[in-house]
């Protein structure tokens, strides 16, 4: 057995063993409360720089498979976990990714739950040394300065792809990509659109350039607040054709209607989050993955409702509807997936 060990940043010490790539990784930690889907979470670019705790205490049941993969590589910089499969070790070994079991999770989570979100580093290194790696890594929630005083681009622009690339037929519908998940593209095709995903941080003019129906901003990582080209783009493009968001594109979206967003002490990330639809008593079952959120305002019309804490989960307007949500559901409930028949709806008639 490789001896390993988790440092949070106020000291706390949890020791198990290393499962994953040998050597030391640091970042944010933060917890996923679903029973399934290990391997979309972990290659779910939304979790770069933070490091992944599973509070489900079996992981790796059902093996491994690509075809379930947001991405072509693991994302999260690190893996925690109670008790994982072989060939799940085994992957995130060859993936390079530092990974450790043998923790009691649901002692960590406790402790992320009443402290909030901390920084933290995983490996097989004295105690000493992975404390001082997690007071040495940026927050997420400001400036990411690297130890030169360099600032780092923001992680958003670190994931999302840099050339243009197109999916699927029909009418078309531009990604703004920040880190967007496979299995979103792949639900817009299934609905019967063309699919142009460009790099998030494109302006308006090279947007509509493309000539689309609607435009979709779409999920990522990071602090939405660092990326005000991103928000001022969405300002310009409202008002000129539907404009839809999916998490950090509902906060963006949020940032350019006026509103503010905050960061939440743990954030949501699970397949099982309760939220409220406006005007009604139904309540969809969602998959949540962001550390962020949109302030509520009285000036615009809130179309959903987090049943948990409150926090805004949805935004509609003229020409506009976002959620915070994923309604991709890969993996998770389906109540949510109408979502993207109203963006193809949207894509023939012009209207939202």
């Amino acid at each position: 057995m490789r001896k390993a060990a988790l440092v949070l940043e106020d000291g706390t010490v949890y020791r198990g063993r290393g499962v994953g790539a040998p050597g030391i990784s640091a970042g944010e930690a933060c917890f996923t409360t679903a029973m399934a889907g290990y391997e979309e979470a972990a290659t779910d670019p939304s979790y770069a720089a933070q490091v992944l705790v599973f509070s489900y205490p079996l992981i790796g049941n059902y093996g491994v498979d690509p075809v379930r993969m947001e991405s072509g590589t693991v994302q999260c910089a690190g893996v925690v976990m109670r008790s994982s499969r072989p060939a799940l070790a085994v992957w995130l070994a060859t993936q390079g990714t530092v990974a450790i079991d043998d923790i009691d999770t649901r002692a960590l989570v406790r402790r992320i739950r009443e402290g909030g979100v901390m920084r933290c580093a995983l490996g097989d290194a004295p105690t000493d040394e992975l404390l001082r790696r997690a007071l040495a890594e940026p927050h997420i929630d400001l400036d990411r300065m690297a130890a030169n005083g360099v600032v780092r681009s923001p992680l958003a622009y670190d994931v999302c792809a840099h050339e243009p690339a197109i999916f699927g037929q029909g009418p078309r519908c531009v990604v703004m990509d920040f880190g967007c998940k496979r299995s979103i593209v792949r639900r817009l095709v299934e609905n019967g659109l063309e699919i142009v995903l460009v790099p998030g941080y494109w302006d308006a003019e090279a947007i509509l350039g493309l000539r689309p129906r609607a435009v979709l901003v779409g999920n990522g990582p990071g602090d939405p607040s660092q990326l005000d080209g991103a928000v001022e783009t969405v300002r310009s493009l409202l008002g000129q054709l539907p404009v839809f968001g999916i998490c950090l594109g509902h906060q963006l979206l949020g940032l350019a209607l006026g509103l503010e967003t905050f960061k939440l002490p743990f954030g949501h990330r699970g397949a099982n989050h309760p939220v409220r639809v406006r005007d009604s008593q139904r309540v969809l079952v969602t998959v949540q993955n962001h550390g962020f959120a949109v302030h509520r305002s009285d000036a615009l019309e809130v179309s959903h409702m987090s049943l948990n804490d409150g926090t805004v989960e949805g935004l509609e307007g003229e020409n506009f509807a976002s959620v915070q949500f994923h309604p991709e559901a890969a993996p998770g409930p389906l109540d949510a997936l109408p979502f993207f028949e109203r963006i193809a709806s949207a894509c023939r008639s012009g209207r939202i």
